[in-house]
């Protein structure tokens, strides 16, 4: 098995057994490419949309919220280009009744024989061939030769080894209702939800250009090759903002919104290196420009948010096909269709990016391990825990106390149950920043003992003191202030 694949294993084992992501529909066998999150996980999922919603809505005067509904009027995809355009090429084996992306089949079989070492020097000098060869045939639709190429690589199934496969074909990724008026369908994306309440939004809320409109939303897409954990899920939830300008200034707020968007990553210090901008060779048809934030999965570096613009391609067809003006004026009563741009992240896989590179296991000076997720504290599930030391002397009893005196501000635990030690260890196995154990000497100076994550380093703090250690150590006012400075 792949170093990849024990650690895929031991991310996914520790996401279920502490409440993080659990697979949909476990008790009837699962569903492929589906989760659930349990409840750590949907406190830290909350937390990184507190973080997004704020930084975006909060920290700049000129960008309101939305929640536009999962369904719409049919036309809005048609205008959009996804009933048209919106489609995957998809190859089945006979044998092992496995479907795949045969794009991905060819990238990944060229990849691997350029590692193999006994691959030969022609072979290995024909990538660029291959890839060019593929890249032409996808523009042309030519699936024939798709399908050629594959036989002439001998590509076989990764699962079974077999080379039975069928003939190409394209199929739309959207999953469609079936309704007696007219087909709906789930959306693939949450921006054509901005895009139709464009004018709404501008009329109610008094904004002028330049002005955003930002969303959380889920989207669905009837994914070939969904895998990789919560990377690539056929139900996923977007943050994405649609900030709307005047033509002239597209590169100014392109260049604007790639700078901001990359520092907002950075603040989490997750790690500079984890994080790469790479600038588009291949543009989408409604792009001008486009740039993806990129981080270092445990399977190299992936997308984890575009940056795009977009151009005025969506309200001009939106405009066109509902046959309402979606048009602003400038000072000169002149009237135009704003530009567009986009920043588009996925919510779980900045999720994943958080989960794997946060969870570690560590050796200790005493020789045993520890498994500890060192999640940004602004973004932990749990803020903070309390600890009476034993069960006797009076000691649960401040421990409750100063638990129930905090509970209503912060998100916090209150155990008992095992010892010390093990309590400490499932707090850093959560990702708790900071335990407070109520101790003996606490009856007689008010001081608990406070114990950092990351470090093990314990201090005694008084108890009045508690409430501002936790917002100091955990609040997101300092993450916001930071960011802010860059507005």
């Amino acid at each position: 098995m792949k170093q990849n694949d024990h650690f895929f294993h031991f991310l996914a084992s520790h996401a279920k057994n502490y409440g993080f992501v659990f697979p949909s529909s476990e008790i009837y066998g699962g569903l492929n490419a589906v989760y659930d999150y349990g409840p750590h996980g949907i406190e830290l999922k909350n937390n990184i949309k507190k973080y997004w919603w704020k930084s975006m809505t909060q920290l700049h005067e000129n960008i309101v919220g939305l929640d536009s509904s999962i369904l719409m009027h049919s036309e809005i995809w048609r205008a959009s280009g996804h009933i048209e355009k919106f489609n995957e090429l998809l190859i089945d084996n006979k044998d092992s009744k496995k479907r795949y992306s045969p794009e991905v089949l060819i990238r990944e079989h060229i990849n691997f024989m350029q590692k193999a070492p006994k691959t030969s020097k022609f072979i290995k000098n024909r990538k660029n061939e291959i890839l060019s060869r593929l890249e032409k045939s996808i523009k042309k639709k030519d699936l024939l030769d798709i399908r050629v190429l594959i036989d002439e690589l001998n590509i076989s199934d990764p699962l079974c080894g077999s080379n039975n496969w069928t003939n190409i074909r394209s199929f739309n990724m959207m999953f469609k209702i079936k309704e007696e008026k007219g087909d709906l369908f789930l959306r693939p994306e949450t921006a054509q939800g901005i895009f139709s309440n464009f004018f709404s939004v501008k009329k109610s809320s008094r904004k002028k250009i330049p002005f955003g409109i930002a969303q959380i939303g889920k989207s669905f897409r009837n994914e070939i090759m969904a895998r990789q954990f919560l990377f690539r899920m056929r139900e996923f939830e977007q943050m994405e903002m649609q900030f709307f300008i005047l033509p002239e200034e597209e590169m100014k707020w392109y260049e604007y919104w790639k700078k901001i968007r990359l520092k907002w990553h950075l603040e989490l210090n997750l790690g500079d290196k984890k994080y790469q901008l790479r600038n588009h060779d291949h543009l989408a048809h409604y792009a001008s420009a486009g740039a993806d934030i990129e981080f270092h999965f445990p399977f190299g570096f992936k997308e984890i948010e575009g940056i795009h613009s977009r151009r005025d391609f969506d309200l001009k067809r939106h405009e066109f096909f509902s046959k309402k003006k979606l048009r602003v004026f400038r000072d000169n009563l002149e009237n135009y269709i704003p530009y567009v741009i986009e920043t588009s992240l996925g919510l779980d896989r900045f999720f994943l990016a958080i989960y794997s590179s946060s969870l570690k296991k560590e050796k200790l000076d005493n020789g045993k391990e520890r498994v500890v997720l060192k999640i940004p504290p602004c973004l932990s599930p749990v803020k903070a825990a309390i600890f009476p030391l034993v069960l006797k002397d009076g000691l649960p009893e401040i421990a409750k106390k100063i638990f129930q005196n905090l509970k209503i501000d912060y998100r916090l635990v209150y155990d008992q149950k095992e010892s010390i030690g093990k309590l400490y260890r499932r707090q850093d196995a959560i990702g708790t920043p900071i335990c407070f154990t109520i101790d003996y000497d606490t009856i007689n100076d008010d001081t608990v003992t406070m114990r950092y994550r990351d470090s093990m380093l314990q201090k005694r703090v008084p108890i009045k003191e508690i409430s501002k250690i936790i917002e100091k150590e955990t609040g997101m006012r300092k993450i916001l202030r930071n960011l802010s400075q860059f507005i």
